[in-house]
């Protein structure tokens, strides 16, 4: 015979899950802490795993009930026994209703506060693979963020470059090589001024920062897989395992005489991706 206190029990587990659930979204939220959040999860899990086991212990029939009966079972005697079980069915079926909802209810605040760490997995990458920092007047500065000039390069000079106020963004860190008079300048005017011309530093294999320049073939190293990209043909790969030119960054001058850039990249910096054709 189910009784009032077994089912309260059964409650009473799925009821401990919904405030553990509960209780873990909170912590999450307000910053994490790793060991009350595996106490918390722990106890969710486990209200509803004790609430299953209790139920099917006590709610669940146990194998086959025969009922022998008459062959014409319309005695008087009868009709209480059929109106007592009658009642009986009903309650356990409230019963069990009753405990389907705190089931789900358990169920679904797991599942809940199972949603936030999706946060943790960071912010989708939209567009930005496609762009840098890099913009229309953006003035090229050192690592210390002051600008540069077009004069503070020699000849052969090479100088590593980042958009003022982004010096920190890794995908936009960018070459700056004044090439001698007389050579040909890659690429059309307005991506190159006074005799500069600018790259992505990202190689376009791996994503390792091209840092090398050889003077007398004109040609940016990657270290890391020994690509080689001929600057006078537009940073195209000449060896290694690069298949694609380095971007060149559109470069003019301001009022103030300081190089800027004229636009973002043409095309995505760095290693190639799986939707790159779309931008």
């Amino acid at each position: 015979m189910k009784t009032p206190a077994q089912t309260k029990g059964i409650a009473a587990a799925f009821g401990v899950s919904v405030l553990s659930s509960i209780g873990l979204a909170v912590v999450y939220v307000q910053g994490g802490q790793t060991q009350l959040e595996g106490l918390l999860l722990g106890l969710a899990l486990g209200g509803i795993s004790v609430g299953l086991v209790m139920w099917a212990k006590h709610l669940m029939s146990e194998g086959e009930v025969v009922e022998a009966r008459e062959v014409v079972p319309l005695q008087t005697d009868e009709r209480e026994e059929v109106a007592e079980a009658y009642e009986h069915g009903a309650e356990e079926i409230g019963r069990r209703t009753f405990l389907s909802k705190w089931l789900a209810g358990a169920l679904g605040a797991l599942g809940l506060a199972a949603l936030f760490p999706i946060r943790s997995l960071g912010v989708g990458p939209e567009d930005s693979l496609f762009h840098t920092a890099w913009r229309p007047g953006t003035r090229l500065v050192k690592a210390d963020g002051r600008p540069v000039r077009p004069s503070e390069l020699p000849p052969n000079g090479v100088l590593t470059v980042f958009p003022e106020n982004h010096t920190h963004d890794a995908d936009s860190q960018t070459m700056v090589i004044r090439l001698p008079t007389g050579d040909q300048i890659p690429g059309p005017d307005e991506f190159s001024a006074e005799g500069l011309v600018a790259f992505s530093k990202i190689c376009t294999h791996a994503g390792c920062p091209v840092g090398l320049y050889q003077t007398q073939t004109r040609q940016l190293f990657c270290p890391c897989h020994q690509s080689a990209f001929d600057v006078l043909e537009h940073a195209k790969p000449v060896s290694g395992p690069a298949t694609r030119p380095l971007p060149q960054l559109p470069l003019g001058v301001d009022n103030e005489g300081f190089v800027i850039a004229t636009s973002d990249y043409p095309e995505p910096v760095g290693p190639g991706f799986w939707d790159r054709g779309r931008g």
